[in-house]
């Protein structure tokens, strides 16, 4: 688990326990807009690097993800979960890219909580966003 996510747990465990004992806390949904500004800047910043990631070489040859999907066109990540053939089972958006990197890319898996896996799904879903969710379309 990442310093993050680490800090978030914390943070909830601590806040329902106070909650619980009686005490006022912090409720989920109360942020500044000082806060919206923070996260949009990260959503931002994380896209940007996954734009990066998706048109550069994640293998050991010169396949990148932009020659099969051009600006992450046919990536279609608002039909998954779904079944997918090559991998004869339901997959993620996640194990797709990992399954693109392997093969196509000659490359080596990340973990699904790998920041560059993560940059690569906000590229890829940020490029498809007004299209409406569809999990298990083919």
């Amino acid at each position: 688990m990442n310093y993050k996510h680490t800090r978030f747990f914390l943070s909830l465990t601590l806040g329902l326990g106070l909650g619980l004992a009686g005490s006022a806390s912090a409720q989920a949904d109360e942020f500044t807009n000082a806060d919206l500004e923070q996260w949009q800047q990260d959503f931002t910043w994380t896209v940007k690097k996954g734009d990066k990631l998706f048109h550069s070489p994640l293998g050991s040859n010169t396949v990148s993800c932009d020659q099969c999907h051009p600006n992450a066109a046919d990536t279609h990540p608002e039909t998954y979960p779904k079944f997918q053939k090559q991998l004869g089972r339901v997959a993620t958006l996640g194990d797709m890219i990992n399954w693109c990197i392997q093969n196509p890319a000659q490359g080596k898996p990340m973990s699904l909580d790998d920041p560059r896996m993560i940059a690569l799904e906000a590229y890829i879903t940020y490029e498809r966003r007004g299209v409406p969710l569809a999990p298990g379309k083919h």
